[in-house]
């Protein structure tokens, strides 16, 4: 995500105590936005328009480009928009995130997306710690990592015509190492944004920084979501 306009936009330091509160925000956000896509998606499944997606592909695969288009427009003009507006569309992506997420109250029981979701958490959870504690330098995992999940989305389009079920094993497990790794990365990565910059005055910048830090973490925990769901994911 593209910290560096918000950064231009403010000349007061910012102290420890301002930044475990913008962290705070931080996950408040991120939380709230899992919160809305859970609850969505478990209400789609619940009525007919589950249904009408799984007969009209064309209507999840304009969900999906709309869900991209939302991601893109955030990360490059959150610095011009009103906190309010950037805000409204987090939570926009946030259900419209749940409603092509339905589908997997179809296919797997909700014992195992539960476990699955606890597992996701606990995972999430300890990567997050230990990037914000760490006294390591994270600086080049961004690097590595985005061209490993580069190569991951070129080798899935890939496979799509292939349909390997060995394939896709692989790719499940690098997804999760992937994302993993992006969790503690992107924490330390905020955290390290707000020690390093040259200050930030209370207001639509800091909660402007602490919503593109969330939805920064919420694409992590979703992604290592549903790739470790392919592990532990149980049909009826």
């Amino acid at each position: 995500m593209n910290f560096n306009e918000l950064n231009n936009q403010s000349t007061v330091y910012v102290d420890s105590t301002l930044q475990t509160t913008t962290m705070r925000h931080v996950f408040t956000w991120m939380f709230g936005a899992l919160g809305i896509t859970a609850l969505t998606a478990m209400l789609v499944a619940k009525s007919s328009l589950i249904y009408t997606m799984i007969m009209n592909p064309g209507l999840l695969w304009g969900l999906i480009i709309a869900e991209l288009a939302l991601v893109f427009i955030l990360s490059a003009r959150i610095g011009k928009m009103s906190f309010f507006t950037s805000s409204l569309l987090f939570t926009i992506y946030s259900i419209l995130n749940g409603v092509t997420l339905s589908s997997i109250f179809i296919v797997y029981t909700m014992t195992s997306i539960a476990a699955t979701f606890f597992i996701t958490a606990g995972m999430f959870g300890a990567m997050a710690l230990w990037g914000y504690f760490t006294k390591k330098d994270l600086s080049k995992w961004g690097s590595i990592f985005f061209m490993l999940l580069i190569g991951l989305i070129l080798a899935t389009v890939v496979n799509l015509f292939l349909r390997s079920g060995a394939m896709g094993f692989i790719f499940s497990i690098v997804g999760v190492i992937i994302f993993t790794g992006l969790t503690a990365f992107d924490v330390n990565k905020i955290k390290q944004m707000l020690a390093q910059t040259q200050g930030f005055e209370e207001g639509d910048v800091v909660r402007k920084v602490a919503l593109m830090g969330a939805l920064t973490l919420y694409l992590d925990f979703i992604n290592l979501f549903l790739y470790l769901l392919r592990f532990f994911g149980r049909r009826d």
